[in-house]
């Protein structure tokens, strides 16, 4: 239940205030651009269709823009945040602009890449503004870790989005738009300006909404699947029975497994979906 004094959310003088106070210089390594627009993160939860019930992820959620917006709805929100000057703000921040939903919210001081494990009940859902260096690798990882999951919205470079949200035989389909369809459906859900950001980053932003689906059903190994999907588009252009030659151990074997999986063996892997890569490992195998 929403109590009608609900958080308040960050603008400009309050981020730019936190970030002096810490003495923060945002860094590109760490891809840190602060969400500095309340409206932009009440549209992220919003489109996010989470709802009271939601047991909400976040991914680096920095000076707290976002789970401020996020603790307006959800049931819980536990955020991993890497940088520990950063984390060991986040609960006084939390504090002081929603004290009522401070029980909440639990902060994960760790790599999103390397966590094994989200303390508290399963999480259903997963909303973040992803470092955009790492924004794929995160997003596969959860995806894989937490089966839990059942739908989400990231904020990612957009051209990140295009291939994440790419359908087969499109320009910018490639190896995330593969894997990420081996856990979910994955959509396009709008576009976010530079202006929202301090500092400002020198590219676009995009939305992706996904949803979960049950992966595949094979015998063979997700990671089995992945490692084709890998060798087929380490050489773009390059047809499948050529590609597939290291995995296959030569390029005969490549071409019997590609007719086996009824595959053409001079086809792309820009023309292949999901289930289609699987056929081919179960013919590998």
């Amino acid at each position: 239940m929403t109590s009608s004094a609900g958080p308040r959310l960050l603008g400009p003088a309050e981020v730019r205030s936190l970030a002096a106070e810490l003495d923060l210089r945002p860094t590109k390594q760490r891809g840190q651009n602060f969400v500095i627009d309340p409206n932009t993160v009440r549209r992220i939860v919003r489109d996010s269709a989470i709802t009271g019930d939601d047991v909400v992820v976040e991914v680096g959620p920095g000076l707290g823009s976002l789970t401020l917006a996020l603790l307006e709805v959800a049931a819980r929100v536990v955020a991993i945040e890497v940088d520990p000057v950063l984390a060991s703000r986040l609960p006084a921040t939390v504090a002081e602009y929603a004290p009522e939903r401070v029980d909440r919210f639990e902060l994960v001081l760790a790599d999103a890449m390397r966590v094994d494990d989200v303390p508290g009940p399963p999480p259903t859902a997963l909303v973040a503004n992803l470092p955009y260096n790492v924004s794929v690798p995160v997003l596969l990882h959860l995806l894989a870790l937490l089966p839990s999951l059942q739908h989400g919205l990231v904020m990612v470079q957009s051209e990140v989005a295009d291939r994440l949200a790419a359908a087969p035989g499109s320009r910018t389909y490639g190896v995330p738009s593969v894997k990420a369809a081996w856990y979910a459906d994955v959509r396009r859900a709008g576009a976010i300006g530079r202006t929202v950001f301090w500092p400002a980053p020198n590219v676009d932003s995009g939305l992706v909404a996904w949803t979960r689906r049950e992966p595949p059903t094979t015998a063979v190994s997700r990671e089995r699947v992945f490692a084709v999907v890998d060798a087929a588009f380490a050489q773009r252009r390059k047809a499948l029975r050529g590609a597939l030659r290291g995995v296959a151990g030569s390029g005969e074997a490549a071409t019997a497994a590609l007719e086996r999986a009824g595959i053409d063996p001079l086809a792309r892997g820009e023309s292949l979906t999901i289930e289609d890569f699987v056929r081919i490992a179960e013919a590998l195998s």
